[in-house]
């Protein structure tokens, strides 16, 4: 039993992270000022990336991918978490 709540408890731990970060992603994304005309044209790319989980990559996603990470070399984050963040723009 205890091996079952370990499993379980390191998945939560997983899935807690990925929210965490995804969250973070947003909020740099939608406080930052950045080019909107920019994010809002990425949005469909960013949907298709996240739905083919990472295997389409349009080139407007792409655009603003470089753009996310020279506006904010700070910033951490998956393409995917960024992907998210541009999509709920």
């Amino acid at each position: 039993m205890a091996a079952c709540w370990a499993g379980s408890a390191q998945a939560f731990d997983l899935t807690t992270q990925g929210l965490v970060a995804t969250g973070y992603a947003t909020s740099m994304v939608t406080s930052a000022p950045f080019d909107r005309k920019l994010l809002l044209a990425a949005r469909d790319d960013a949907a298709s990336f996240i739905a083919s989980d990472g295997q389409l990559r349009g080139a407007q996603l792409e655009s603003a991918l470089v753009y996310l990470r020279r506006a904010q070399p700070k910033l951490h984050a998956s393409d995917l978490e960024l992907a998210q963040a541009i999509l709920v723009q």
